[in-house]
């Protein structure tokens, strides 16, 4: 069922997640009908009332990892809403907005991150050299620069050629009935660059469990056996390297 905040969709939702929340939400979120497409809307304030109902979906288990975070919350031509709590975006359908970085050494190996194993999602994963999300509060640009320092512990100007390289969409059905279980809808903006001679990636906040530079072979093959996320298989896919 869709999501509605006053006449945009930003978002979908299972029929039972939100049955099973009322009549306690009743205030904040409303059965609904958007030309003729049965669904929910959200009444009055929509950063407040997203956050009670992240709260309920919480206190029910039905929410991912409790972040402290606000994503955006966008209509379909990406002008921003409201904010929510990031572990209520699955459940609620909502998109979110991702970066990445693809980096290379100068001899054209690719610098790879293997994801924590402690991480909530896709522990122990292949991934590109940094990846996040972007917060409510930060422009791509914050998004980019913050991330890479805190996964990688580099600076954007210790890179060489940085660019942007594109944008990748994700959607598809998101756990399968455990916290956090819902549809992601992501969009992901990928950049490239060098790292010179000399500079290496060292993780800053505990969620990498290792750098490595690899081969195109050997990092093809790992795409093959699916070793790396999603996000960054599209991304390394878009660079040509499947």
């Amino acid at each position: 069922l869709s999501l509605w905040a006053g006449d945009a969709r930003i978002g979908s939702v299972e029929p039972q997640v939100l049955d099973a929340l009322q009549p306690a939400l009743s205030g904040v979120i409303q059965p609904a009908r958007q030309s003729g497409e049965p669904g929910w809307r959200v009444v009055g304030p929509l950063t407040p009332a997203l956050q009670q109902v992240a709260l309920a979906l919480r206190d029910a288990g039905l929410a991912g990892a409790w972040r402290h975070e606000q994503l955006a919350v966008t209509d379909d031509q990406g002008r921003q809403l409201g904010t929510v709590e990031r572990a209520a975006v699955r459940p609620l359908g909502i998109a979110t907005h991702a970066v990445h970085l693809a980096g290379r050494s100068p001899d054209g190996r690719h610098w790879v991150q293997r994801r924590a194993l402690d991480k909530p999602n896709d522990p122990g994963m292949w991934d590109t050299l940094m990846g996040g999300m972007v917060p409510a509060a930060d422009t791509l640009q914050d998004a980019l620069a913050r991330e890479t320092a805190e996964e990688a512990g580099l600076a954007l100007a210790q890179l060489q050629d940085l660019q942007p390289g594109g944008r990748v969409t994700i959607r598809r059905p998101s756990g399968s009935g455990d916290a956090g279980a819902g549809y992601t809808v992501e969009y992901v903006d990928w950049f490239r660059c060098t790292l010179p001679e000399g500079v290496m990636p060292i993780n800053q906040d505990g969620e990498v469990q290792e750098f490595r530079l690899m081969a195109g072979d050997e990092l093809r093959d790992r795409l093959h056996r699916n070793e790396f996320t999603l996000e960054a298989a599209l991304v390394l896919c878009a660079m040509g390297l499947a």
